[in-house]
């Protein structure tokens, strides 16, 4: 279970408070009120019941922030905020996480999508298609400290053009986890046939990984 939405710029956005402090402050306080709902609609298996509530509760912390909500680690679910790296956007993120409450066994947060432990069993569903992260195939091109990648799936050419850019990107998010991915990747491209030389998603974490520990030293 994920998705990702980020509200159309035609759409009328609620007004967020330009501090960020009370911007979380007043997210909390609504998701409490709201908590009980989603809860119930993810347990009956229908997000959807509840996507416009939280789309506006998202927005209302700031409009150009991006949520999804997930399988937690540690608890049942987990809603991750994250302003994909936008230095705009990080007083806001901080401002939530450091608010947030302690996770339990239904829920836990975080402010950038994080790695899950097994890419290739992540199984995205976008209306009919199925993609499995495991069919994904990645060209890495590492450059000093950076890597540059294609990405390949055999359903991505069939996809909108907004649907190919997020599941070009959501792959390698959580594969690496988007702080990671933020710092080491530089160009990514999505690849329309299968390139030579390709590696898997567990063979780029590896590689990431590993550049990032020689670059720490």
């Amino acid at each position: 279970m994920k998705w990702f939405r980020r509200r159309k710029a035609e759409d009328v956005a609620p007004t967020h408070l330009p501090n960020a402090e009370e911007a979380a402050q007043r997210f909390w306080e609504r998701w409490f009120e709201l908590v009980p709902v989603v809860s119930a609609a993810l347990g009956d298996g229908e997000p959807h019941r509840v996507e416009d509530e939280l789309n506006d509760l998202v927005s209302s912390l700031h409009p150009d922030l991006v949520f999804s909500l997930e399988q937690g680690h540690m608890a049942m679910y987990a809603l991750v905020i994250t302003g994909q790296e936008d230095p705009r956007l990080r007083p806001y993120t901080d401002a939530w996480i450091n608010a947030a409450p302690p996770s339990d066994m239904v829920w836990e947060f975080h402010d950038s999508v994080p790695p899950v432990p097994d890419p290739t069993e992540v199984i995205v569903n976008l209306g009919q298609v199925r993609m499995r992260l495991g069919d994904y195939r990645v060209v890495a091109q590492v450059d000093g400290d950076v890597v540059d990648v294609a990405v390949y799936h055999p359903a991505l050419a069939g996809l909108s053009d907004q649907h190919r850019q997020t599941m070009t990107f959501l792959p390698l998010d959580v594969t690496l986890g988007e702080r990671l991915a933020g710092e080491r990747l530089r160009r990514v491209e999505t690849a329309e046939l299968e390139p030579q030389g390709t590696i898997s998603l567990l063979e780029l974490r590896s590689l990431v990984r590993e550049l990032a520990g020689q670059a720490e030293r």
